[in-house]
């Protein structure tokens, strides 16, 4: 029975590369002090999001813990008289704003335990080093042949993962590194079939990968213990800093960090890529490849952690890779960190944002060929090359290995069912999450694009060629029901108001007659008629047939009276 049979007390399955960001709503006084009300988000949904206060003598504290790491950071200074003023409370708001985007959005700090307790304080409570040591004395009272020399206190980046440096009480100069893991959200296979997985890199033997020793599994958790590497790992040759050092103090800000030479980025490039070929043609995944997983042994790059793909502890480049869809495979995850690991074994740092077009000067370029097929907008969108055909580029094809006798992974066929099972879960997570985040991003770019000054001046020009266009309209219907109008009265006989109306008849015999009309030369209404004037020429005409009209009605008036 393993001594890691009984679980934890309590498991978390929370995926700490998730990405928090936090903005202040608002700010509140109090008798002494102001405390900022702090909106915080875990990923792009806002319904996972919380509140929690803080004081600027919290935030003080944090600066002070992430101090460690020499970054600096914008944190606004103190202020002891009229601190609380309200001009002097909204400045300092923004200050403190500016802080948290800084924190929230560096590679390192925001995966820093202090920042995560901070911001989350209620999915970071826990003590992990108290539960990794209990997890370690349980251990050590199971097989008491080992002894704990010293704690490596935050030796890596991971918040549930801790480290020991121990001894062999039988060979009490030899040192081991004793890891402690909490299982990720990725892990899908069962209990048993992790165990078996475990055993079988444990009896792998191969020049690139590094060993491991021993390993215990439970429902919760994993315990490792492998050889302890005094030269440490290939970011800690590229930083020129000692391995036992913490995790932010060494590669926070390293004053002397710089690029490898052109023959040592072939070589350690070369055996990189035989260890991922190594691992993808026998049907393991990995997806955690970084400098720091790289252990240089006289001469020789091995890899390590191999195991943190089935352990389902998330990929420190997750957040990164997350963002394009093509990288959507283990097997591409790979090849983009191997990328990124080539970037930074070049230039002595890692990229600060990818995907990356622009290169700083360097004189190999073999190298930056090999980083735009992988690290390139076009890359990132079409695709990523495969590890056989990295090996074949110029810059790797004729490295010449020392071990190039060839390994294989025997996997035994129920465990190889079971491991592409849970790669295609794993997978299957990893598009979801892009799928959302794809999704996110289109709306972002629509509100942002609406939102815009271009935009709105867009809309308004659309507006009024709209009103102008329903007015022309407008008017085109009013001249279309007048020509109606007066098409179906042409029948009646034409008024003109000026023409005087001839008053009524009596039937008196003494009356005078009416005024005869004028009349016109028919000659010279014809030709006016056809001329400019036309049109008053018919008003004329129209008059003179009115007039004639109402000299036969009063004719006829007059024959019909009476007689005297």
């Amino acid at each position: 029975m393993s001594f890691l049979d009984k679980p934890a007390p309590r498991r978390l399955v929370l995926d700490d590369t998730v990405p928090l960001t936090a903005a202040i709503q608002a700010s509140q006084k109090l008798q002494s002090h102001t405390e900022y009300i702090i909106r915080v988000q875990r990923g792009v949904s806002s319904d996972n999001s919380w509140q929690v206060i803080r004081r600027y003598s919290d935030f003080d504290v944090l600066n002070n813990n992430l101090m460690v790491c020499a970054i600096s950071l914008p944190l606004p200074p103190k202020k002891l008289i009229g601190n609380m003023d309200r001009e002097f409370i909204a400045e300092r708001q923004r200050g403190l704003q500016a802080y948290l985007d800084a924190i929230t959005q560096h590679p390192l700090l925001c995966s820093a335990l202090p920042v995560k307790k901070f911001l989350d304080p209620n999915n970071y409570a826990d003590n992990y080093s108290e539960i990794a040591l209990q997890q370690v004395s349980m251990f050590f009272r199971s097989d008491p042949k080992w002894e704990v020399v010293e704690p490596l206190k935050d030796m890596g980046w991971r918040i549930r993962k801790k480290y020991f440096l121990i001894k062999n009480k039988v060979q009490a100069k030899e040192r081991y590194l004793l890891s402690w893991v909490d299982l990720g959200p990725d892990k899908f296979l069962s209990d048993k079939d992790l165990q078996s997985a475990m055993k079988l890199l444990a009896s792998l033997s191969s020049p690139y990968m590094y060993p491991l020793l021993f390993s215990s599994t439970s429902e919760s958790s994993a315990l490792l213990i492998r050889p302890f590497s005094e030269a440490g790992s290939l970011r800690d040759h590229i930083c020129k800093v000692k391995p036992r050092e913490t995790y932010l103090k060494k590669y926070g800000n390293p004053k002397k960090s710089e690029g490898l030479e052109l023959a040592h980025i072939q070589l350690y490039g070369r055996q990189i890529l035989e260890a991922l070929r190594l691992l993808h043609d026998g049907g393991l995944f990995y997806g955690h490849l970084h400098a720091s997983n790289v252990m240089v042994d006289q001469g020789t790059c091995r890899l390590t952690d191999v195991e943190n793909g089935m352990l389902g502890v998330p990929s420190v480049l997750r957040p990164a890779f997350t963002h394009f869809r093509k990288i959507n495979t283990t097997e591409s995850i790979d090849v983009f960190c191997f990328g990124h690991l080539l970037y930074e074994i070049t230039y002595g740092r890692p990229p600060a944002n990818v995907p990356v077009d622009h290169y700083p000067t360097n004189p190999y370029t073999a190298v930056v060929s090999v980083l735009q097929s992988i690290l390139s907008t076009e890359a990132c969108k079409s695709g990523m090359p495969t590890v056989s055909q990295l090996i074949q580029t110029p810059l790797f094809c004729h490295v010449q290995l020392q071990h190039s006798d060839k390994v294989q992974i025997k996997v035994p066929s129920r465990l190889k069912d079971a491991l592409k099972t849970a790669k295609d879960r794993l997978e299957k997570r990893l598009q979801g999450e892009q799928r959302v985040l794809h999704q996110h991003r289109r709306l972002t770019r629509a509100q942002s694009h609406h939102g815009s000054e271009e935009e709105k001046k867009r809309r308004k020009i659309l507006a009024r060629k709209k009103c102008r266009q329903s007015t022309y309209e407008n008017e085109d219907d009013v001249s279309v029901r007048n020509n109606n109008n007066s098409g179906s009265g042409a029948s009646s006989p034409p008024t003109c108001p000026s023409s005087p109306t001839p008053p009524p008849s009596t039937g008196d015999p003494t009356a005078p007659p009416p005024p005869p009309p004028p009349t016109l030369d028919p000659g010279v209404t014809q030709s006016r008629s056809d001329g400019p004037g036309g049109g008053r020429t018919a008003l004329l005409s129209s008059i003179q047939t009115f007039a004639k009209g109402q000299l036969r009605r009063a004719a006829t008036t007059d024959r019909s009276g009476p007689v005297l």
